[in-house]
């Protein structure tokens, strides 16, 4: 079992984009899917909640990165599911190389 330590809001905040968009590449997905998958992703260390993720969704949408559709659940409520556009996978694409510079950058300074 992990001990949980508190990971930075700062830290949090500068990862949502590139961590919502990279869920996103693997398939569509709703809300409460996508904190799940971060949760899972980061052995539940990163605390996402819908008051966090909610505006991420809403400027990806707004800026042309993700789309949007309702599609009924297994319950029948109707989910509000995200998809990935071609400029979303550009983005993606391009935040992959900026966080593989910075890797690399703390990869050398910390493993030495």
């Amino acid at each position: 079992m992990h001990k949980c330590v508190m990971v930075d809001k700062e830290l949090i905040a500068a990862t949502s984009r590139s961590l919502t968009l990279s869920i996103l590449a693997e398939g569509d997905s709703y809300g409460y899917s996508i904190i799940q998958r971060v949760d899972e992703l980061t052995d539940g260390q990163f605390k996402w909640t819908d008051s966090m993720l909610y505006p991420v969704l809403h400027r990806l949408e707004d800026q042309g990165s993700a789309s949007s559709y309702w599609k009924p659940s297994p319950a029948g409520r109707k989910r509000k599911y995200y998809s990935l556009t071609d400029a979303g996978r550009r983005e993606l694409e391009e935040r992959q190389r900026q966080w593989g510079i910075a890797a690399s950058a703390f990869s050398t300074l910390w493993d030495g």
